[in-house]
C-alpha cells in the first residue's frame, strides 16, 4: 500500500488552508500533529511538541526582517512549504511557511517526540532535522507532497500549552521577549522548559 492509499501516519494530511493563517495560530495548532518524512523506503514520524512563531518582516527575529534574499525566498512564497536553512554552517533547521504569498512568516519546528523510525535525539531544531534526515535539499518542498508532510492524528489529544520567549534571538531587541515559543507542558522531548 502506497503513502497515497492509506491514512498518512494515522491521520488526515494537513491542507494548504491550514498553513495560510496567522503564524501564532498555526504554531499553536501544530502542537500534537505528526511530521512525516519518507525517503529511501523508510517512513519516519515525529509528534510535534515545540515550535516558535516568526511573524514576518516587521519581526526583527525573523529571517525575513533582512528582506527578500536568496536564502529567505521560500519564506515569501506560498504557505505550506518547508523553509530549511543551515545554521553555524552545519545544522539544518526547518520552518513551515505560513500566511499568503509575500507575507514571509513561518513557524520553526523546535522538537518532536519520536513516533516511528527515529533513533536519535530530537530536542532542538538541529537535532530534529538530523534525526529525521531533513536538510537543505528539502528547502521549498511542498508539505502537501507524498514524501514530506504533516498530519492531524485520528484521535484528538488534550494537553496544556506553555508560552515562552523564543530561543537564540537576543539580537532582536523587544522581539526577543515576545512569548512566541509554544510547547506541550511536561513533554520530555521539549528542548528547553
Amino acid at each position: 500500500m502506497s503513502l497515497e492509499e492509506r491514512p498518512a501516519a494515522g491521520g488526515q494530511r494537513l491542507e494548504r488552508g491550514f498553513y495560510d493563517r496567522d503564524p501564532i495560530v498555526v504554531a499553536r495548532e501544530l502542537l500534537g500533529k505528526r511530521l512525516v518524512h519518507a525517503s529511501d523506503g523508510i517512513e519516519q514520524v515525529g509528534r510535534i511538541v515545540e515550535v516558535e512563531a516568526y511573524l514576518g518582516p516587521h519581526d526583527l527575529a525573523a529571517h525575513s526582517a533582512r528582506g527578500r534574499t536568496r536564502r529567505t525566498e521560500v519564506m515569501f512564497g506560498p504557505p505550506g512549504h518547508a523553509y530549511v536553512y543551515l545554521i553555524y554552517g552545519m545544522y539544518s533547521c526547518m520552518n513551515v511557511v505560513t500566511q499568503p504569498e509575500g507575507v514571509a512568516s513561518a513557524v520553526l519546528l523546535r522538537a518532536v517526540e519520536p513516533v516511528k523510525n527515529i533513533q536519535e535525539r530530537t530536542q532542538g531544531p538541529g537535532l530534529l532535522c538530523k534525526a529525521m534526515r531533513i536538510d537543505r535539499r528539502l528547502n521549498g518542498h511542498d508539505l502537501l507532497s507524498d514524501d514530506f508532510f504533516i498530519v492531524d492524528p485520528v484521535r484528538a489529544e488534550r494537553f496544556n500549552i506553555v508560552k515562552r520567549p523564543r530561543i537564540g534571538v537576543d539580537y532582536a531587541g523587544r522581539w526577543a521577549r515576545r512569548l512566541l515559543r509554544f510547547y506541550i507542558q511536561d513533554n520530555p522531548f521539549v528542548s528547553k522548559k
